[in-house]
C-alpha cells in the first residue's frame, strides 16, 4: 500500500479532534479551492491504486474514497461553523473507517472473516454513536446506546461460532445475559438521568480436547 494513502482510524481522529476544535468559517474562495485540492487528490490516490491487485487495490480504492469523503465533510464543517455540519463530519469519519475495515476482511475466510466483519461494524456503530451523543440530546444518546449493544452482541454470538457443543451454548448464552444487562444498566441510566455504561461482551474461548 502507497504510504500516502495509508488510512488510519486513530491519526483521522486525532487530526479531525483539531480540526473541530478549532473550527472557523472560511471565504467563499478558499471553499472553492479546498474543493479543488480534494477532487485533485482523490484522482491522484486512485491512479495510484490503479497499480496494485486483488485485494489490495480494492482496499486503497477504499482509502481514497474514505479520504475524499472526510476531507468533504471537514471542509463543509470549517466553511459553515454549524454544529450539524461538525456531526456529519465525524459521521462520514465512521462511515469511512467500516469500508475499509471490511474490505480488509476480504484478506480472511471462514469465521475470522465473519468475526472481523461483525467488530468493523461494531466500531462503526459506536464511533456512529459517538457522534449522537455529541448532539447531546436524550432521544440520540438512548438510540446509541441501543446500536451499541446490538452490535456488541452480534459480534459476541459470531464469536461463539468458533466453539460447538456445550461450550458454544454457554457463550450464547453468557452473550445474551451481558445484553441484558446492558439494557437494565440503560434503563436505570435514563431514569436518574446519568450515561449509561456497556460491560465489555465476553470474549469466547477456543474449545480444549476432551471437554470444555
Amino acid at each position: 500500500m502507497h504510504k500516502h494513502l495509508l488510512f488510519t482510524v486513530t491519526l483521522l481522529a486525532a487530526a479531525m479532534s483539531a480540526s473541530f476544535a478549532n473550527a472557523a468559517v472560511m471565504t467563499k474562495a478558499d471553499y472553492a479551492a479546498a474543493k479543488t485540492r480534494i477532487g485533485a487528490a482523490y484522482k491522484a490516490d486512485q491512479k495510484m491504486c490503479a497499480d496494485l491487485k486483488a485485494n489490495a487495490k480494492d482496499i486503497c480504492s477504499a482509502e481514497a474514497k474514505g479520504k475524499e469523503k472526510v476531507a468533504r465533510a471537514e471542509l463543509e464543517f470549517a466553511y459553515t461553523g454549524k454544529p450539524a455540519d461538525g456531526t456529519k463530519a465525524r459521521v462520514a469519519t465512521a462511515e469511512a473507517a467500516y469500508a475499509v475495515a471490511k474490505e480488509k476482511c476480504d484478506d480472511l475466510s471462514g469465521n475470522d472473516k465473519d468475526v472481523c466483519v461483525k467488530q468493523a461494524k461494531a466500531d462503526e456503530v459506536k464511533a456512529l454513536a459517538a457522534a449522537k451523543l455529541g448532539k447531546e440530546v436524550a432521544a440520540a444518546r438512548t438510540e446509541a446506546a441501543e446500536d451499541v449493544r446490538d452490535a456488541n452482541y452480534k459480534l459476541a454470538v459470531e464469536k461463539c461460532d468458533a466453539l460447538s457443543g456445550d461450550a458454544k451454548t454457554s457463550c450464547v448464552a453468557a452473550a445474551k445475559a451481558t445484553r441484558a444487562t446492558q439494557a437494565a444498566q440503560a434503563a436505570s441510566a435514563v431514569a436518574t438521568m446519568k450515561p449509561a455504561t456497556v460491560p465489555a461482551m465476553p470474549v469466547a474461548k477456543k474449545e480444549k480436547k476432551g471437554g470444555c
